[in-house]
């Protein structure tokens, strides 16, 4: 899998500094509260894994898949919820857990949605954001890194389902979007 890789963009152990730092963060924000960490599936289930362990709380978990890539490669506009939550958020205080924020459409239409629910709060913490590729704002309070306009995989991050094992977060090398993923 490696060989697919044209370059490792954030190391695993820089990755787990800031999972860290984010934990900590909603463990101090969310003290006398039990939020409900919601992870965007699939991708965000590695660092919802891995945040949770940091989190020094009461917390509970529940999930979310959504779809607007498909097998491509840019997202396609249009959102749809594959998977709803399973737990009633009236009066929780809810933290939506993202792997990458790209355009911002997917979360700006989840964010949306969980609203007409009246949690008590909503908060979006994602460990990676695009801000070049970004078309509607969207306020994050917890952010692990920024990075710029290419093709990442790994941590949870896939091409075509494959790749989502690999420690580090890794820029795709472009002629693998031109083949099958190996």
């Amino acid at each position: 899998m490696m060989g697919d890789v044209a370059e490792i963009l954030i190391h695993s152990d820089q990755i787990q500094q800031k999972v860290r730092e984010l934990g900590g963060q909603i463990t101090e924000d969310y003290q006398g509260k039990r939020p409900l960490l919601v992870g965007i599936l699939r991708g965000a289930t590695i660092v919802m894994a891995d945040i949770m362990r940091q989190i020094d709380l009461p917390c509970e978990i529940d999930f979310m898949e959504v779809s607007s890539y498909g097998s491509g490669t840019t997202s396609s506009g249009v959102v749809r919820i594959l998977k709803d939550l399973e737990e009633d958020i009236s009066g929780r205080h809810v933290i939506i857990i993202e792997d990458i924020i790209d355009t911002g459409l997917t979360l700006s239409y989840i964010t949306r949605a969980l609203r007409t629910r009246r949690p008590a709060s909503l908060e979006i913490c994602a460990l990676l954001t695009k801000p070049s590729r970004r078309k509607v704002d969207l306020d994050v309070r917890y952010l692990g890194f920024e990075i710029p306009d290419e093709f990442v995989i790994g941590y949870g991050l896939d091409y075509a389902g494959s790749y989502r094992n690999l420690p580090h977060i890794c820029v795709l090398k472009p002629e693998v979007f031109q083949g099958t993923p190996t």
